[in-house]
């Protein structure tokens, strides 16, 4: 069986219209390809360093504060721990990162404020 080639002019294009888009590799078309380089994030500023420093922080005495509302009392204080060493890096991993993040948020959804400063602390780290 022969394989038919698609119209001349046939666009593979992505379009996008409106929000925000974040790509890593991608390949459109007959016989593209992507290959993944190393994925990093962007150098922290000394700002953006001294601000998730403190939703860590804050997270650490919420959840202090909120123990009894937990249903887990160890594991986020271990993604928090997690989260933290590898922010610290000079250059974080952007999966163990967000697996992390992920998880923390999992965890804290049963209490309000918790869960607030998890989005924060999200919104903070850049290139995500």
């Amino acid at each position: 069986m022969m394989s038919q080639q698609p119209p001349e002019g046939t666009n593979f294009g992505v379009q996008q219209f409106g929000g925000q888009s974040q790509v890593a590799n991608q390949a459109v078309g007959p016989g593209a390809r992507a290959v993944a380089g190393q994925v990093s994030f962007q150098s922290l500023t000394a700002d953006q360093r001294t601000q998730i420093q403190d939703h860590l922080a804050l997270i650490e005495r919420l959840l202090d504060e909120h123990r009894a509302g937990l249903p887990d009392q160890d594991t986020p204080r271990a993604e928090l721990r997690r989260l933290r060493d590898e922010l610290g890096d000079p250059a974080p991993e952007p999966g163990v990162v967000r697996r992390a993040l992920d998880r923390l948020t999992a965890f804290a959804e049963p209490v309000a404020p918790l869960a607030a400063a998890v989005a924060a602390l999200a919104s903070a780290i850049p290139s995500l």
